[in-house]
């Protein structure tokens, strides 16, 4: 069974991926295709079914990067697989409502592509078995709920709603990441079967209290808890779709979940009771109460969710074992109503064209299918008897009347139960009755019908489900709920009744005084008030609002004042700080120099140190020409490769020339839209400043590449060389520490290049900027190199290809390889243009990188299916026809992915800075230029 788990958290990822590249099939396919992955998931859980009922934890384990305590461990015990199950459920049932409710003008494999993702980040975090990895699910979570959200790209409030949701969440996801790491200084490990276990040891640490603090931090933002709970509301500009799945099941649930999951260790405090008990409480009554004066029919939903993710909040906080079993079974009861609401609004907006109950009423008589499911589901969330939100709300009020507590707590979370259930029953009976009775609707643009057939399967499954749970609970959801409590409390999993009748008893009174008080409440208000008048005020967005715009300024300010705009200034900064940061440790604990491994420098080496000092000494001196400062700098890249290869370095040497090649014409291009000479220095002050600046810097660089290349041979270097072949089967002790022992950091490299190219594009792909100078007469028609470097191209492109293959054993490899076969269409971009050279070649290096990342990931992670960490080289000796041996590492696909994303990243920055369209408002000129005069692209002074 544990070999099911891995297929289970790929399984929406893959879909993702292959949904997106089957973007031209026609929505019903993509829809189908889209929920194989819950289904498919669906029947992988099935398949655990017997061993998880039986009590089994599944555990799948690979190692990542075990020193660090990060293993990649997949964990599944019954709360685990009951959440999966609900995530991949509900799943299934929006993909569905998802086809018909998206319009025509909707991208629906991108809102497909960004939900699967979203689904396997939730499973991430739910079959997670490492806290480490949770975190990484968590904000993964984060991200992708942040696309959905923001779905309607040209919707301010879609794009407002989606950025204050990943600032709140992200920020707690921080929180969150601050307590897992206390978490595992305390406890000494992140694995979360060790951490459960280690309850006592947690709570009496002297940590506890900042542990607790920070990892609720990520617990309330992430549900919506007071203060926290502002985002919600507004993330309901997203498409319903999004709203019933991320406000029902996924998002807001992950932070009870984890509190669910963590209930073990963190609980049994009165920093805990206290804490926890009262903010739920505060959010149940608080959006509750608000839910009541919503117009907008999400907006209602979102509050009502915000009350009950409170009450769930509360019931962890009270902490005895009959709370955080009504915890639990509300968490099913609510994630099935309140996705059903969702859906049933989302089809009264797509069928009268708004969810302003204001202009909305009288829909029983136009929808009546619809009504009488939307009517059922929201008695649900009131609490009424044989639905599925009474038992757990009973439940609810017999934990709060046995909370083991002071008198004045007893009384206060008796007082809030009872309140709560008069405010849920209050915005119930509004959205009932003004949305499908009474007069209306008013002021509609078309007239309100039936869905499609289609549409309204998800919500009769689920209102079933409300009825089915609320008559027969026994046979529905007893099973499923008693393996989700017994794997949180275990042995002290207390004996519960799921009952419909209980007799006559507290929780029953307090459940019909809910009933009565919330009618009457309904009833006062709209008598006393009236409620289409009423307009709240959302304060905490306004606060976040105002403190975002705060932010904003002092951040510009500080900019301003650091760097006013000027590139030198933020040079001078940049150099400030990374001489500063080197020189604290070595003043702090000093460096030892030795005169031991110097060796006599030879006559060509001399020479090259005094043509490298020239070629430095010489761009100084001619740095306000800025054509020949480029020329003259590039000598020095030139010896600088030269000094690799007498240090014996081919592979350094080599990709420095390469990197010299091509940052030189990346140069040359941006020097067309820069003036030909800079500015004079303002003031000789400064350049006195800046020469002790650049001294520094270079002598604490050459003390350290001196004590670098005069340390002892027994050093890290020397394990290099011992375990490269026998471990990583290379001879190239450079590539293979590129792509073995040191892969992750490169990954990082390629991944931060990548990152680069792309803003390039970004930023570039729309700019309008004339040349700062043009050059009289037609250009000059060069057909001689253009021919040549159209025939050498061939064999260039057999040298890259010969340096990528031997890379593993010889000077060469992925990066070497990428800028080798970017040279010659380099040239080719200069000599012909951009517009010749990609009609013939028609390279998409978007896609390139894109698929270079694909593959550098994926040959780290099929290393994992072997049961060895994260991009571990595997080995394979060939014998071809013709060929012979051919012995092959498996590092050479991720060496494939850095290949494919240098050469994609070098050729799109210059293909961008190539096809720059000019600009309609300012005219490149062509008279002589004021030597004196700062351009407004070179920005302010330093």
């Amino acid at each position: 069974m544990p070999h099911l788990l891995l297929p289970l958290l790929a399984l929406p990822f893959v879909m993702a991926a292959i949904v997106a590249a089957a973007h031209r099939l026609p929505r019903t396919a993509l829809a189908w295709l889209a929920a194989l992955a819950p289904l498919g998931g669906l029947a992988l859980l099935a398949a655990m079914t017997p061993a998880i009922l039986d009590g089994q934890v599944l555990h799948d384990r690979h190692a990542w990067l075990p020193r660090i305590g990060l293993e990649f461990t997949l964990r599944v015990d019954g709360f685990a697989w009951m959440f999966a199950l609900l995530v991949l459920t509900i799943g299934a049932l929006v993909v569905m409502y998802a086809r018909y409710y998206l319009s025509e003008r909707d991208s629906v494999p991108r809102f497909l592509a960004f939900l699967l993702l979203f689904m396997g980040a939730m499973l991430g975090v739910v079959v997670s078995g490492n806290l480490l990895l949770l975190c990484v699910f968590w904000e993964l979570t984060s991200l992708t709920s942040f696309l959905l959200i923001g779905f309607w790209t040209h919707r301010k409030d879609a794009r407002e709603g989606a950025r204050m949701a990943l600032v709140v969440t992200g920020g707690g996801g921080l929180a969150l990441l601050g307590g897992v790491l206390l978490i595992g200084r305390i406890v000494g490990s992140f694995d979360l079967d060790t951490v459960l276990g280690a309850g006592d040891t947690l709570r009496a640490s002297a940590l506890y209290p900042w542990a607790l603090f920070l990892v609720l931090g990520g617990i309330l933002t992430k549900s919506a808890q007071f203060p926290f709970h502002f985002w919600l509301p507004q993330a309901m500009a997203a498409p319903t779709p999004v709203s019933a799945y991320l406000h029902s099941a996924t998002m807001v649930k992950a932070g009870v979940f984890l509190l669910a999951r963590l209930h073990p260790a963190l609980a049994g405090t009165d920093l805990f009771f206290y804490t926890v008990s009262t903010i739920g409480a505060v959010t149940l009554l608080l959006g509750a109460w608000y839910a009541i004066f919503q117009h907008d029919l999400k907006g209602l939903l979102a509050y009502s969710t915000i009350s009950h993710l409170g009450l769930i909040t509360m019931l962890f906080g009270l902490s005895t074992p009959l709370a955080v079993v009504a915890g639990v079974f509300h968490i099913l009861n609510h994630a099935v109503f309140k996705a059903s609401l969702f859906m049933a609004a989302g089809i009264i907006d797509h069928e009268t064209g708004t969810r302003d109950i204001r202009r909305l009423g009288g829909l029983r008589r136009l929808m009546p299918f619809t009504s009488t499911l939307a009517i059922v589901a929201s008695l649900s969330m009131a609490g009424i008897p044989l639905l599925n939100g009474f038992l757990s709300k009973e439940m609810f009020f017999a934990a709060a009347l046995e909370t083991p507590a002071p008198a004045p707590m007893r009384v206060f979370t008796g007082v809030a139960a009872l309140l709560a259930g008069v405010l849920g029953v209050a915005y119930s009976l509004r959205f009932v009755y003004e949305t499908f009775f009474g007069d209306g609707p008013r002021d509609l643009e078309v007239t309100p019908h039936e869905p499609p057939r289609w549409m309204k399967i998800p919500v009769e499954v689920l209102v079933l489900l409300c009825v089915a749970v609320g008559i027969f609970p026994a046979l529905t959801v007893a099973r499923l709920l008693h393996a989700g409590v017994s794997a949180i409390l275990g042995p002290a999993t207390p004996d519960y009744s799921l009952a419909v009748w209980h007799g006559l008893n507290w929780p029953l009174a307090m459940s019909l005084a809910g009933v009565v008080g919330g009618v009457a409440l309904y009833l006062g208000l709209a008598r006393l008030l009236d409620l289409h008048a009423v307009v709240t005020r959302a304060i905490g967005r306004d606060l976040f609002k105002r403190h975002l715009e705060l932010l904003f300024v002092a951040g510009n300010r500080i900019s301003t004042r650091l760097a006013n705009n000027s590139l030198q200034r933020s040079l001078l900064m940049l150099v400030l700080v990374a001489v500063a940061a080197a020189a604290v440790p070595l003043w702090r604990d000093g460096l030892a120099l030795s005169l031991a491994g110097v060796q006599p420098l030879p006559l060509l080496g001399a020479l090259v140190w005094v043509v490298m000092i020239a070629a430095a000494l010489g761009a100084v001196r001619l740095h306000r020409q800025r054509l020949l400062a480029a020329i003259v700098l590039s000598a020095a890249g030139l010896m600088i490769s030269l000094t690799f290869v007498l240090l014996s370095a081919p592979d350094l040497a080599l990709t420095q020339l390469l990197v010299e090649m091509v940052t030189l014409v990346l140069m040359m291009l941006a020097l067309n839209y820069l003036p030909e000479t800079s500015p004079p220095e303002a003031s000789r002050w400064r350049k006195w400043r800046d020469t002790l600046i650049a001294c520094a810097a270079g002598a604490g660089l050459a003390v350290l590449a001196y004590a670098m290349m005069t340390r002892p041979a027994d050093t890290v270097a020397g394990e290099l060389l011992t375990r490269a072949l026998p471990e990583a089967y290379g001879r190239n002790v450079v590539n293979v520490t590129l792509v073995d022992f040191r892969g992750f950091d490169t990954f990082g490299e390629i991944t931060v290049f990548a990152i680069a190219a792309l803003v390039v594009h970004a930023c570039l792909r729309r700019a309008r900027m004339a040349p700062e100078r043009l050059i009289a007469g037609d250009p000059v028609q060069l057909p001689v190199p253009a021919d040549l470097t159209q025939i050498l191209f061939p064999l260039i492109l057999t040298v890259s290809i010969f340096l990528f293959l031997r890379g593993h054993n010889a000077p060469g490899g992925g990066f070497i390889a990428g800028l080798v076969l970017a040279v010659p269409l380099l040239m080719q971009y200069v000599i012909q243009g951009a517009a010749s050279v990609e009609s013939r070649f028609g390279f998409d290096y978007i896609r390139l990188i894109g698929l270079g990342l694909v593959l550098a990931v994926l040959s780290g992670l099929a290393s994992l299916l072997f049961g060895v960490p994260f991009l571990t080289s595997g080995h394979l000796d060939l014998q071809l026809p013709l060929i012979g041996h051919v012995p092959l590492a498996s590092a050479l696909g991720f060496d494939t992915g850095v290949y494919l994303v240098v050469f994609g990243g070098a050729m799109l920055m210059l293909s961008m800075l190539g096809t720059i369209r000019g600009s309609s408002r300012r005219r490149a000129q062509r008279k002589p230029l004021d030597p004196d005069r700062r351009s407004p692209s070179t920005g302010g002074r330093a």
